[in-house]
């Protein structure tokens, strides 16, 4: 008999906007899977009430996925749910270790970011993140919703992270996550970064 080969679980936190579930962002579930193989399960929860997010909910509905899923989790978030994943991480007391944070287009909240009255300005969780999980930032070149000023928020926030700015790529970085898959692939190898790729602010 075969061993059967334990998959890597990775969960993604969906985007927030009428009907992004079903027919935005899983678009980018599905160009992760491809890129990522057999090897990697994707899991996909359902955020309540996608239309008018509530931090809150969402954070509880964050928590009650990684307590089905093992240690080593990965975590993938788009845009606004980017923010919230970071704004939970820093206020909880996790249970499970985490490989990796993948963050695509997300706003930073703030001075010089988007106002929030139900998240913490970016800066403040900087200190409150996770030691030691590395953090991959991605935005998108011609992005219309969360402009490419906020990727240089984060670098300054957050100087460990790896921030790619994908020349050409909108809010959706065109439904390809290959970059996002091939940085996934590499946690804990001993194979060197790609080079940043960074386009100027026009």
């Amino acid at each position: 008999m075969s061993r059967v080969k334990h998959r890597r679980e990775v969960v993604f936190v969906q985007g927030g906007g009428r009907d992004v579930h079903d027919s935005w962002d899983d678009k980018l579930v599905a160009s992760l899977e491809q890129a990522l193989g057999p090897g990697y399960a994707v899991h996909y929860p359902r955020m309540p009430d996608e239309g008018d997010p509530d931090p809150a909910a969402w954070k509880r509905a964050i928590a009650r996925e990684l307590r089905k899923r093992s240690d080593a989790t990965i975590l993938v978030a788009h845009s606004v749910g980017a923010a919230i994943l970071l704004d939970y991480l820093a206020d909880s007391d996790l249970d499970r270790r985490l490989s990796g944070v993948f963050l695509i287009a997300p706003p930073f909240i703030g001075d010089g970011g988007w106002p929030s009255d139900k998240l913490r300005p970016t800066k403040e969780l900087v200190v409150e993140l996770p030691d030691g999980v590395p953090l991959h930032i991605y935005q998108g070149g011609h992005d219309d919703t969360v402009p490419l000023s906020h990727s240089r928020l984060f670098e300054k926030a957050f100087p460990h992270a790896i921030v790619r700015r994908l020349p050409g790529r909108d809010h959706q970085l065109d439904n390809d996550l290959s970059e996002v898959a091939r940085d996934i692939t590499l946690l804990g190898s001993d194979k060197p970064d790609v080079p940043i790729r960074r386009v100027s602010v026009s």
